[in-house]
């Protein structure tokens, strides 16, 4: 970690205070570890410190839910069985846990990482990304003067650690509508490793038991969204696929090459189309994970010493 040039921690939520020189602080967990120099040649001078905003963390109602972007990753996966949401007809809140999981982090990450730390931070693999763009989830933006913005999460990530905020602005919270909460849903995710980052990650869903969206994260530098009014066939998904994702706008990096996400992508998005083309419950129970973090796995019995395969 190297902040040696920080000269100020101011405790605001207020983004009339923030000058240049400035960060947003929630969790830390990636700000810290890129340091001083996170945003460019100008060094960092102060952080605004989120840590005492007092938002509540989660919030339901019979029309979604609310997360607050100083929500925990550990508060975001006590979510589904939560006195709050457990009853409700919700199935896509299976989402919420292999999302999480596809942090693969340890629970210090878990206990500080943010979703606003995650959508802000916008880089191809964040899992709350995927989740919340995948739910049609919309950010609430604040800025200077008071004014406030709704964005889909879908476009709030522009490009590889790039994002459409502005100077000074502020992720206040996340908003995931009912309508697209009580949809089915379908999960792949592909790492190049056990326990690796994810490399693919695709959500499906079900609208109306009829029209299909898909949602491109992972394998993409910013997440891409089809739309298709009934459950295409196969060939009309790939064509799709081809006209909406074009060949620079696939990810490159150590955890994939662009030619691997691509041929990837169509694969998964094919198995998403036919699981979510056959009757419910006919398919695999849970959702499908490559990796030996998912599902997870109980402790070893009292007195054995085996550890799970990845351990």
């Amino acid at each position: 970690m190297d902040m040696n040039t920080i000269e100020a921690v101011v405790l605001t939520t207020d983004p009339a205070q923030w000058r240049d020189g400035d960060a947003w602080l929630a969790g830390g967990t990636v700000l810290f570890s890129y340091g001083s120099y996170a945003f460019g040649p100008r060094p960092l001078r102060r952080l605004l410190d989120l840590g005492a905003a007092g938002w509540t963390p989660v919030t339901v109602t019979g029309d979604g839910i609310d997360l607050a972007a100083t929500c925990t990753i550990a508060e975001l996966y006590r979510l589904p069985e939560s006195p709050d949401a457990s009853g409700l007809p919700w199935p896509a809140l299976d989402l919420v846990r292999p999302c999480c999981d596809s942090f693969v982090a340890s629970f210090k990450v878990w206990n500080m990482s943010t979703v606003g730390g995650n959508l802000c931070t916008s880089l191809p693999a964040g899992p709350v990304i995927s989740l919340c763009a995948g739910l049609d989830g919309m950010a609430t933006i604040v800025g200077p003067g008071g004014t406030s913005r709704s964005v889909p999460v879908a476009d709030f990530v522009t490009g590889d650690a790039e994002n459409c905020l502005a100077p000074g602005e502020l992720l206040r919270s996340v908003y995931l509508p009912a309508s697209a909460l009580s949809s089915r849903t379908a999960f792949r995710r592909l790492s190049l490793s056990n326990l690796g980052r994810s490399g693919v990650l695709l959500i499906g869903r079900l609208d109306g038991g009829t029209a299909l969206v898909l949602t491109v994260t992972a394998a993409t530098k910013r997440p891409v969204q089809l739309r298709f009014d009934t459950i295409p066939d196969a060939d009309h998904l790939a064509a799709a696929l081809e006209d909406a994702i074009p060949a620079g706008l696939y990810h490159d990096d150590i955890h994939g090459l662009p030619a691997w996400r691509r041929d990837m992508t169509y694969r998964l998005a094919e198995e998403i189309r036919a699981e979510l083309a056959a009757p419910e419950g006919t398919g695999a129970a849970g959702p499908t994970v490559s990796g030996d973090f998912w599902p997870p796995r109980s402790a070893p019995a009292s007195g054995s010493t085996a550890l799970p395969k990845g351990a």
